[in-house]
C-alpha cells in the first residue's frame, strides 16, 4: 500500500473492565528460537497453611511434596511484542516508584 492510501486507525479496548482481575505471582518464560516466539506462563501460588505448635508446623511442612501453581494464562509473544510488553512494565514500575517517592515525602 502506498503512503497516499495509508491511514493509522486507533484501537479501543472494549470490555476490559468486565474481565476478572486475577492475582499472579508465579511466572515461567520459555523461548522458541526457531520460530522467534516467547512463551510466558502466568500463575498463582499460595504458601501452604501450617497451623499448630512449632513442632506440628514442622511435621506438616515435612509432609508437603510440592506447592501447586494454578495457571492463570499462557501467552505467546513475538520478540517485538515482548519488547513492547517489557517497555510497558518498566514504564509502570518507574511511575509507581515516582509516585511512591512523592507519597513518602521523597523527591
Amino acid at each position: 500500500m502506498d503512503e497516499e492510501h495509508y491511514r493509522e486507525i486507533p484501537v479501543t479496548w472494549i470490555g476490559a473492565e468486565e474481565l476478572p482481575v486475577l492475582f499472579a505471582n508465579t511466572f515461567v518464560g520459555q523461548v522458541e528460537v526457531q520460530q522467534d516466539v516467547f512463551f510466558l506462563t502466568i500463575g498463582q501460588t499460595l504458601p501452604p497453611a501450617l497451623i499448630g505448635t512449632p513442632e506440628e508446623r514442622i511435621e506438616q511442612l515435612e509432609q508437603i511434596a510440592y506447592v501447586p501453581v494454578k495457571p492463570v494464562a499462557r501467552l505467546a509473544l513475538t520478540r517485538e511484542r515482548l519488547e513492547y510488553l517489557v517497555a510497558i512494565l518498566q514504564t509502570n514500575l518507574d511511575q509507581y516508584r515516582e509516585l511512591r517517592g512523592q507519597a513518602e515525602g521523597g523527591e
